[in-house]
């Protein structure tokens, strides 16, 4: 698979077989993407990789938590702006219109939050979870590399044949994952990544994206 066809089949996954994922191929991945780019080459993420039982105990915990109706935990940093404009709030309505419709979540459901946290804290079925962390002390410039860096671990798994879907909602039950991984209190959670290989005969869902014209301008070109 070339890095053309990487970038254009990968799509967040929300259904995933059972089918185990080997050591081996994670680790050939994690490896491979320990070139990603980071300024000053600080290499600023951590990375817990879980699965097998610890992976099925915190599902089972987390997705208790969201049945409960639990707001979650503080959040350490806000997952969107507080007030989202035009465009992006357009392009945001869209997707979760398009997203939640496919997963057969209706819009006026009124347990449509419970239902949607407890299909993310199952990882929609994903045998393997990647939770990355940050060092409390690194400042935007290093979220931004992790960004970089799950972008090249998420291409690379596309690569092995495999799938993978980015959740921040993991950040809500963070004391829950934390529990899990061991993570000390220095470090931030970013965002999980769930992998896997994709569930057969599960309607395939691919968000649009704005035009390039909408978002790149050239200059002296």
């Amino acid at each position: 698979m070339d890095v053309y066809e990487a970038v254009d089949s990968r799509r967040a996954v929300r259904a995933f077989s059972d089918e185990p994922v080997s050591k081996e191929i994670l680790e050939r991945v994690l490896a491979a993407a320990t070139r990603a780019p980071s300024s000053g080459n600080l290499q600023p993420w951590h990375v817990y990789v879980v699965t097998g039982e610890p992976l099925a105990k915190l599902k089972r915990r987390a997705t208790a938590r969201a049945l409960a109706g639990d707001p979650g935990d503080d959040r350490e940093y806000p997952m969107y702006p507080a007030e989202l404009t035009s465009p992006y709030l357009d392009r945001f309505s869209a997707a979760a219109a398009q997203r939640y419709q496919a997963l057969g979540i209706e819009r006026d459901d009124p347990d449509r939050p419970k239902r949607i946290a407890a299909l993310n804290s199952e990882a929609f079925g994903a045998p393997v979870v990647l939770f990355c962390y940050l060092d409390r002390a690194m400042g935007p410039g290093q979220w931004g590399d992790a960004g970089m860096y799950l972008q090249t671990v998420m291409l690379l798994l596309r690569a092995e044949g495999l799938h993978s879907c980015p959740q921040v909602m993991w950040t809500m039950y963070r004391k829950t994952v934390s529990q899990t991984v061991g993570a000390d209190d220095g470090l931030v959670l970013y965002c999980g990544v769930s992998v896997g290989f994709e569930k057969e005969g599960v309607p395939r869902l691919r968000t649009g994206r704005a035009d390039m014209a909408e978002t790149v301008s050239f200059i002296g070109v």
